[in-house]
C-alpha cells in the first residue's frame, strides 16, 4: 500500500468486496452526512453514528467505557474482529469512529482507503438492508486516552515547550477570516485564527481527487520536508471538533508512523471560546 509504514492499517475497496461475507470482519460506515447510510451501503456494514452514539449527548466528551461496550456489542462487534471503517468526505469521520476505537484499545482497526465515494465510483453493490450480527458481550480492558488525546492543559504545555502543533483546517479559518468551517455558520467560534506556532496543513492535502490517500513519499513531502515535523516530534493536531484532526492524526500515526501524536478533540470550538487562551493571526 504505498509503502506506508503501517500498510495492514488500509485495506482496499477489492479487499472489502473479497470480505464481505468473512466472519472475523465487520464493516462499519461512518459518515459526516448521517442520512447516507439510509440510502445505500456496502452489503454487510453497519453505521456508527458520530454525532448520538459516539459523542456523550450530556457532556461534551465521547462515550463512556460502559457505553461503547453496549454500541458495540449491539452492532454485533466483537473484540476479536477485524473493524472496517468507511465514510463520506475523504474518510475524515470514520477516522474519528477509527480514533475512538483506537482510544478503547481495539486491536484490529482498519480504513477502507477511499471510503463510500470509491465504493460508489468503481459500480459496486449498495444495498438497503440493514444487517442483523448476532449481539456479542464486548469487554474494554484498556483505555488508551493518554497516548493519542490531547485536552487544554496538554496544549498549554505543549506552547510551554515549543513543541509543534498542527492545525488541519481551512487557511481561512486558520488565518481568522472565517470564524466557522465554510458552509457551517452554526458552528463558529468568538473569535479566529489560531493557536499561537500551530503550522497550517489542511488535513485534505493528505487525499488524492478520488479521496485515496496520497502516497508515503507524497505525504513525507508535505509534512516533514515542507512542514519540517520529524517523527520523533511530540505532535497535536486540531482543527474544529476533532474530527478533520483525526483523519492527520490517522496519516502521522499509521501511514507516515510517527510515534507521539495526539489528536486534541476539543479544537478550536473550546480554545476560540476559552478567556485568557491566546491566539495568533497573520
Amino acid at each position: 500500500m504505498k509503502e506506508y509504514a503501517n500498510p495492514e492499517v488500509l485495506v482496499t475497496t477489492e479487499w472489502v468486496a473479497e470480505h464481505l461475507d468473512d466472519p472475523g470482519v465487520r464493516i462499519v460506515e461512518s459518515d459526516e452526512d448521517v442520512i447516507l447510510y439510509e440510502v445505500g451501503h456496502v452489503p454487510g456494514a453497519v453505521k456508527v453514528d458520530w454525532h448520538t452514539e459516539l459523542q456523550d449527548q450530556l457532556i461534551r466528551d465521547y462515550v463512556n467505557a460502559e457505553a461503547f461496550e453496549q454500541l458495540v456489542s449491539q452492532k454485533g462487534i466483537a473484540n476479536d474482529h477485524t473493524v472496517v471503517f468507511y465514510g463520506d468526505k475523504s474518510n475524515w469521520w470514520a477516522t474519528y469512529a477509527f480514533w475512538v476505537f483506537k482510544l478503547f484499545s481495539h486491536e484490529r482497526c482498519r480504513i477502507m482507503d477511499g471510503g463510500r465515494q470509491k465504493w460508489i465510483d468503481e459500480g459496486r453493490e449498495f444495498t438497503k438492508e440493514v444487517p442483523q450480527h448476532p449481539p456479542t458481550t464486548y469487554k474494554v480492558t484498556t483505555i488508551n486516552e493518554e497516548a493519542i488525546r490531547a485536552f487544554r492543559e496538554d496544549v498549554d504545555k505543549h506552547l510551554e515547550g515549543q513543541n509543534p502543533l498542527v492545525d488541519v483546517r481551512s487557511p481561512g479559518e486558520y488565518t481568522g477570516e472565517l470564524l466557522h468551517m465554510e458552509d457551517y455558520p452554526q458552528e463558529g467560534a468568538l473569535r479566529g485564527g489560531h493557536i499561537p506556532g500551530a503550522a497550517s496543513i489542511p488535513w485534505g492535502t493528505a487525499v488524492n481527487e478520488n479521496q485515496t490517500f496520497k502516497s508515503a513519499g507524497e505525504l513525507w513531502s508535505i509534512y516533514k520536508e515542507q512542514n519540517n515535523l520529524d517523527p520523533a516530534d511530540d505532535i497535536i493536531a486540531y482543527c474544529r471538533i476533532g474530527e478533520r484532526s483525526s483523519h492527520t492524526w490517522f496519516v502521522l500515526t499509521y501511514l507516515l508512523g510517527y510515534q507521539n501524536v495526539r489528536n486534541y478533540d476539543g479544537s478550536w470550538t473550546e480554545w476560540g471560546n476559552l478567556v485568557r487562551a491566546p491566539i495568533e493571526k497573520p
